[in-house]
């Protein structure tokens, strides 16, 4: 069983880095458990050793971002947003812009988009994602993006910014009511955030 372990906002542990050592490091760590999440972080870590600007929007083959499966304090429900410009169902997430500190940029994401107080991230990271988007105004490029699972306190109150056009509390099971559909890629960390959650409201 990994040793998974809650980090609240404010933390030292927290504090930004522009090392890509650092990125490498959360990277090496991370508890994935699919096959894709898997090839997906080999293929990330090689980006990083290949590319010194690898955290940095400037690279316009792709960059690394950082996401956010953000459960609630039942360890049943997660926070998905409609986001604004690609007009799809995903978890709170974006730009590094700098910063190596992975789980560190994935709880700020979590903070700007969902508006709730006192989230805790869990590290390591629980799944590995590369996709391509193609934002208006923006050539199509690819995401690095490793995601981590985020811990919302009891009584949560989300506040949409303008990233989004909705936030919805949703099960599992509930996925399949979103319009437009999720992706396969946001099922599978959907899938393994919650079981790790279970994992950890159980230990």
């Amino acid at each position: 069983m990994t040793p998974f372990e809650r980090i609240p906002a404010g933390d030292g542990r927290l504090v930004a880095s522009d090392d890509l050592a650092v990125a490498a490091e959360h990277l090496a760590i991370a508890a994935v458990t699919s096959s894709e999440a898997a090839q997906h972080r080999d293929e990330v870590v090689a980006f990083v050793a290949a590319n010194p600007d690898a955290a940095h929007r400037a690279n316009t083959v792709g960059h690394l971002t950082g996401s956010a499966l953000v459960v609630d304090a039942s360890g049943e429900r997660t926070l998905l947003m409609l986001h604004r410009k690609l007009g799809r169902w995903f978890q709170p997430g974006g730009h590094a812009d700098g910063d190596t500190n992975l789980p560190a940029v994935a709880l700020r994401e979590a903070q700007e988009e969902t508006g709730i107080d006192d989230l805790a991230v869990i590290v390591p990271a629980i799944d590995i994602d590369i996709h391509e988007v193609r934002p208006p105004k923006e050539g199509p490029h690819l995401h690095l993006d490793t995601r981590y699972l985020v811990l919302a306190p009891p009584g949560a109150l989300e506040h949409a910014n303008e990233e989004s056009l909705a936030l919805r509390w949703v099960t599992e099971d509930e996925l399949d009511e979103l319009d437009p559909p999720v992706d396969d890629s946001t099922r599978r960390l959907v899938h393994r955030g919650l079981a790790v959650a279970r994992e950890l409201r159980a230990g």
